[in-house]
């Protein structure tokens, strides 16, 4: 922390508490957006909606993400094919997240243990689930004259929450952690209650 305006002369938090004889303080603040007009009168974002459906066997632990749908309104689409492979591929990125993506670390040494593409998982063609995009297509001429919005990883957003919920309709279990573990869902019935 230091004065407004000086560049030097910081000093740390922990310092100024114990200067002050206290333990710990708390307080409230207020700040305007940094990023364009606040009375802004329309939004330019793009908005998705994702479904996920997953078979969960339990008889042998197998969880799938067998299906996804993405309903994505971003104006008008240029250029669809790119824009369906952008979300297409956000989807994978996201069952990725969901299912496999996990950096594991050394309790000694804080390094991590999967550190290359060698030992880190991510998804393959194998698990890619059957993928629906749909694209609103209704033009935002309130942005520019082509009535466009950028697609971005807007099919990422959702799908990591889509599929958690989907594990939960289907097993009962509500994980709360990702990736989602297979060992986070072979519980007893009777912790099933609990949980």
């Amino acid at each position: 922390v230091r004065m407004k305006g000086q560049t030097s002369g910081a000093l740390a938090f922990a310092e100024i508490l114990k200067a002050a004889n206290v333990r710990s303080v708390s307080g409230t603040g207020k700040s305007t957006g940094l990023l364009g007009d606040p009375n802004q009168k329309f939004s330019f974002h793009s908005y998705g909606a994702q479904f996920a459906e997953v078979t969960w066997q339990p008889e042998i632990a197998r969880l799938r993400v067998s299906r996804v749908v993405t309903v994505i309104d971003a104006g008008r689409m240029v250029n669809p094919r790119a824009a369906r492979n952008q979300i297409e591929g956000a989807v994978v990125m996201g069952v990725g997240m969901a299912m496999l993506e996990a950096t594991e670390y050394d309790q000694r040494s804080g390094a991590p243990i999967n550190a290359s593409l060698a030992d880190y998982i991510v998804a393959v063609n194998a698990d890619c689930p059957a993928i629906d995009v749909t694209f609103l297509d209704y033009p935002d001429f309130n942005l520019n004259p082509l009535g466009a919005r950028g697609v971005g990883e807007i099919g990422l957003a959702g799908i990591a929450a889509a599929i958690t919920n989907a594990v939960h309709h289907a097993t009962g279990i509500r994980v709360r952690n990702l990736p989602i573990r297979i060992e986070d869902l072979l519980v007893s019935p009777r912790e099933k209650k609990l949980v």
